[in-house]
Order: C-alpha cells, then structure tokens, then sequence
C-alpha cells in the first residue's frame, strides 16, 4: 500500500513524510468496519479536517487573486469551486478510486466510481497534505489541481446555475426534483424584491430573496444546495 501511496503523491508533485496518513486518506469506513479489530482508521476525521482546509484556502486565493470582487461574488465562486461535482473530477483526474481501500460490498457496489465516495476521498488527502506538508504547500497544489477553473474565471466563464446543481444531488439523494414558488413581493413597482421558497422531498428547505422571480429561486437553490451537500 505504501508504494501506492508514494504513486499517488508523485501525482500531485510531492514527496510527504507520513505516508500513513494518507493510508488513513483512502480508507473507507466500509475497509475500516471489516478489518475493526486491525489497528485501521477510516478517512471520515481526515475528511472533516479537509474539507475546512480546502474552503479556507479557497477563500485566500479568491480573495487576493480577485480584489476588486464583492464579498457577494466571492462567496458564487467559493461554492462553485467547493462543491461535490469539482472535487470528483479532481479525483477522476488523480484515478482516486484506484487507491482507495474498501469493503467487500461497497467495491461490489461500484464504490470505486460513486462520485460522494471519490469526492470526500479527495477531502481526505487534502487534510493528510496539511497536517503533513502545511497550509502553504496544500494551497499550492490545490491551486494546481483546480488551476483550469481559475482560468476559466479568468475568462469570465465559470458559473454557477444553483437550481440546476440542486436539481442533480436531490435527485441522486432523494430521487426527486426540487420545487420552487414565491411567496412573497414586496418594494415599489420599480424596486421589486421577491421572496422565493423551495421544497424538497415534501419539506420547505430554504428561502431566497432577488430583485427578480428568477435571482431568488437562485438564491433559495444556492441556500438549500449549502445545506443538502
């Protein structure tokens, strides 16, 4: 497993220290559960640790490399960028799922190819590369892993359609379609501000305010999609 491991880290342009940790990083609950009386620990405290990492950097970058941004656009991009959808292809890139450690039923079940498994996998890693090599060096190499969707920023080309990525993870999680109605109008005909609702799976999971029918459905997606996820 060790020479698996310096495989996947040469990927990412490093040399690490604790090779375990990121034993730790591809371990599944499932591997961990069957081997319980082994001394192996699952990837889920990794993941917790990773996942804040990841959104702080993310927050460093976008805010020095996009000064002239509103907190309001910084926090679209923050979400586009730390989502589910861009983590799995980070690990679809790595060829994650070829390391990962899993049990019996999970690898039967295409536990390889399931994009929450590969997604939080990559979360993982991320919190082994900075308890091993440091904030600093973990920014750098994220950096260079979502370089292209900085570029596409760059070029004004990366957004964000909330109400379609609520769309997509309520149907993976629940099988069903959100549903979106407005509630509330308030302001002067030339000043409008619409109160939008969104219901999933029969229960009303967040609301969103926009100057437009269409800008709060977005918001509510937005708000409901930070929940779900």
């Amino acid at each position: 497993m060790q020479n698996k491991i310096r495989e996947l880290t040469s990927k990412l342009g490093v040399e690490v220290n604790d090779v375990e940790l990121y034993i730790q990083a591809v371990t599944h609950t499932s591997y961990a559960h069957e081997h319980k009386n082994s001394d192996i620990y699952h990837n889920e405290r990794l993941e917790f640790l990773g996942d804040a990492v990841l959104e702080l950097l993310i927050s460093e970058i976008l805010f020095f490399r996009y000064p002239k941004l509103p907190e309001g656009e910084l926090t679209k991009l923050r979400a586009a960028l730390v989502c589910e959808e861009t983590l799995f292809q980070i690990a679809c890139r790595l060829d994650l799922g070829s390391y990962l450690r899993l049990g019996k039923g999970e690898e039967a079940s295409g536990g390889r190819e399931r994009q929450s498994i590969l997604s939080d996998a990559v979360e993982a890693v991320l919190g082994a590369l900075y308890l091993d090599l440091g904030f600093k060096k973990t920014k750098e190499i994220t950096f260079d892993l979502m370089q292209d969707m900085f570029e596409k920023i760059d070029r004004d080309q990366y957004t964000t359609d909330y109400k379609t990525t609520l769309q997509e993870i309520t149907q993976r999680k629940y099988d069903t379609c959100p549903a979106y109605s407005i509630i509330e109008e308030s302001g002067p005909d030339h000043d409008k501000e619409f109160l939008a609702e969104v219901v999933v799976d029969g229960k009303i999971v967040a609301r969103g305010k926009g100057k437009s029918k269409k800008e709060a459905e977005q918001m509510a997606a937005r708000t409901a999609w930070e929940k779900i996820k």
